[in-house]
């Protein structure tokens, strides 16, 4: 990336250094490289960086990265901490002895959780805390370390970042934190999410073997509600049209699959797995329309990357969706099977919908930018420091 994508002021004269805990940003394919890691990998890529402005310190095994930026330097493990329990070893009792080596000012956790001994002043991501709205769907022991640890390391925090106003309020009503502690900072979308050239779309739907389809973009897991969107997709009349989910498989996911069976639609729901990258806006300039039906979100990035391609969305009004929604696609309650099946009735056969939705998407799209996102965090940091 450019520097010049990088410079710019971060708010104010305050020096320091930054140690980043990015050790969520994942090297193999598979549904960890989702959501979370996307919004760290370009969250930290767009920092705004000039001489005499705080650096920073990349905490990741993912060093290549940051490679080609000024004013990162990225520090490994040995640990290998893809896996869990090796991750909160290093998190805990190795990163509190790296920051005193690196001799950083001011520590930012991007994933929920703060070294319990460290005495680093700190800033905290926090994306959602589904952990709080549905214990019953995370095994017990990641459950209480999540629950307890985020608790604990929100209260101590000097900055608290989200991603959606949503999850700022849950931030403040489940773990007691003030609304002046926490900053939104939303996610962008890349500038490879745009329309395609026609033909290049068309051989892709060869290839795949795919002439109209409905795509959800997301982990197999429960709170994505994708039990919903296959009831409401069984309603639909065009035996040719398919329903595509891509995502890796999360947890609790045996239930979608049953359901698939029960209902005949085994020649007709393709699971993709998890899709690389660069594949992505492929498959959402290719489908006839996106369906979000979660229950619950962060904030929900395939909304605005659907958008961005020039796909109507349908989505539910649950938690945060609707602030990446806008007013530029459908909304329905989340078990409302039936305004799902006849929103999707709509958008596949009414054409003039179709399109109002397409070019409101395209404008919503732009308004999302991880330029300005870098910009905000820098600005979270500068705050965090003038506490000294």
């Amino acid at each position: 990336m450019p520097s010049e994508h990088r410079s710019g002021s971060s708010g104010g004269a305050v020096t320091g250094r930054l140690g980043i805990n990015a050790h969520l940003l994942s090297g193999e394919a598979g549904y960890r490289r989702a959501g979370i890691h996307q919004y760290i990998a370009q969250v930290l890529r767009h920092l705004p960086w000039e001489e005499g402005e705080p650096t920073y310190v990349v905490f990741t095994q993912q060093k290549q990265l940051f490679a080609d930026l000024p004013g990162i330097t990225a520090v490994s493990s040995r640990l290998p901490t893809d896996k869990r329990l090796l991750r909160i070893l290093w998190e805990q009792i190795v990163w509190p002895w790296q920051l005193w080596q690196n001799r950083v000012d001011l520590l930012h956790s991007m994933a929920f959780v703060t070294p319990l001994f460290s005495r680093c002043p700190a800033v905290i991501t926090v994306y959602d805390l589904s952990f709080y709205h549905f214990p019953e769907r995370f095994p017990a022991l990641q459950r209480l370390y999540l629950s307890s640890q985020t608790r604990r390391s929100c209260q101590r925090a000097r900055r608290i970042i989200t991603i959606s106003e949503s999850s700022r309020q849950d931030v403040h009503r489940f773990l007691g934190v003030p609304l002046e502690w926490i900053d939104v900072v939303v996610p962008g979308v890349d500038a490879v999410y745009r329309p395609l050239p026609p033909d290049e779309v068309a051989a892709f739907r060869q290839r795949q073997g795919l002439e109209r389809f409905v795509l959800h973009v997301g982990t197999l897991q429960p709170r994505k509600n994708i039990p919903v969107l296959i009831d409401a997709f069984a309603r639909q009349d065009d035996p040719e049209l398919k329903l595509v989910l891509v995502g890796g498989k999360g947890w609790l996911y045996d239930e979608i699959f049953r359901q698939v069976q029960a209902l005949g639609l085994a020649d007709r729901v393709i699971f993709t797995g998890y899709v690389p990258d660069d594949d992505l806006p492929l498959w959402y300039n290719a489908a006839e329309l996106l369906v979000f039906p979660s229950v619950y979100e962060g904030f929900g990035l395939p909304v605005v990357e659907a958008m961005a391609c020039g796909t109507p969305v349908i989505a539910s009004n649950s938690s945060s969706i609707p602030e990446a929604v806008g007013e530029a696609g459908l909304l329905f309650a989340p078990n409302d099977v039936e305004t799902l099946a006849s929103q999707m009735t709509a958008v596949l056969t009414d054409t003039t919908l179709k399109n109002k939705l397409r070019q409101q998407g395209l404008e919503h799209a732009q308004t999302f930018s991880w330029a300005r996102a870098g910009l905000e965090t820098a600005v979270v940091y500068q705050r965090a420091l003038q506490k000294k």
